[in-house]
């Protein structure tokens, strides 16, 4: 699957998700098979009117392999001139496409007219993303979800919208706003959306294994697979997926691999964030990290009074040699 220059053998990304898919965590999951990734969204009016913190958010590094910035809004002319800062590279690298945010479902989001309810006026996803596309020369994609409620299920005519308004890809949650997270996500009206569109689809929604993967695929005849949820404290389920893609046998990550990784990712984190802001940051994710593992509970409790690297380094390590 192509996404512009960008050659995705799997079509393996990694979905954005505020408050985890920082730079820390994107390095990590490419460095362990995730062929892309997109960043924490962003506010659109933020860009416009040059918030920094919302400028970091949209930082890209090299390492971190290819990367789309995501953007929410409801405005088309606000929408693309954000685009247009954000195409550049910020003391990093450039994004390899812009991503619209149209499935957020978060009630914040939601009562703004931003994100998933943008699904309620096909008309103005076209609008907005034919002013985002004539505003940057990278492709532009798309994530939405199934629909806002059971009672509106129209993800179909919104990847046709977006898809008749130049979009380059769709990535699609299985699930309705309403929803959120809860239930499962509806791989038919996946497969529907598949079969309507003539530009790539991603499929998003309860992947959590390789076999996850392969069944989601099937299913729906999706180009990729988008994981969230799955990937965090756990980034080995990208060598998982392309291990099952490939046929091919995946050994289960050792403890020790888990927390070397986990301290890898609170490393760059720190490096990036500082201490103080990237500990409590990374509490809930290690904690995933840790699921299983005997002893866990205490270690998890004594993490969450650590306020250096080096204490939750010492913590971590302790695990290895409980002696």
């Amino acid at each position: 699957m192509k996404l512009g220059n960008i050659n995705l053998k799997h079509g393996i990304m990694l979905a954005p998700m505020a408050g985890y898919t920082d730079r820390a965590m994107r390095r990590v999951c490419h460095d362990l098979g995730a062929e892309y990734s997109v960043t924490e969204m962003v506010s659109a009016k933020a860009v416009v009117y040059g918030d920094k913190k919302t400028f970091s958010l949209a930082k890209i590094l090299p390492d971190e392999g290819p990367v789309a910035i995501q953007i929410f809004g409801s405005e088309p002319e606000i929408m693309a001139e954000a685009a247009a800062k954000l195409a550049a590279p910020l003391e990093g690298a450039f994004p390899v496409a812009i991503d619209i945010n149209m499935g957020c479902p978060v009630k914040k989001i939601f009562s703004n007219g931003e994100g998933s309810a943008l699904m309620k006026n096909p008309t103005l996803i076209a609008n907005i993303v034919r002013a985002v596309k004539a505003a940057v020369s990278i492709p532009v994609t798309v994530k939405i979800r199934a629909g806002v409620d059971s009672a509106h299920i129209n993800a179909v005519e919104c990847a046709l919208a977006a898809e008749s308004a130049g979009a380059d890809m769709i990535c699609i949650h299985g699930r309705t706003t309403a929803q959120m997270y809860g239930g499962s996500a509806d791989r038919k009206i996946i497969r529907n959306v598949k079969e309507s569109l003539h530009i790539p689809l991603i499929a998003n929604g309860d992947i959590l294994s390789g076999e996850d993967a392969l069944s989601m695929i099937s299913d729906t005849g999706a180009d990729g697979i988008a994981v969230g949820r799955g990937a965090v404290g756990n980034p080995f389920i990208f060598s998982e997926i392309t291990a099952a893609l490939e046929d091919r046998e995946h050994p289960e990550p050792t403890l020790c691999e888990r927390i070397d990784t986990a301290i890898l990712q609170l490393k760059l984190a720190v490096e990036e964030k500082g201490e103080r802001q990237a500990i409590p940051e990374a509490r809930k994710q290690i904690a995933l990290y840790l699921r299983s593992f005997r002893g866990a509970s205490q270690l998890r409790a004594l993490i969450n009074r650590s306020t250096s690297f080096l204490e939750v380094k010492a913590a971590l390590l302790s695990l290895k040699s409980p002696q």
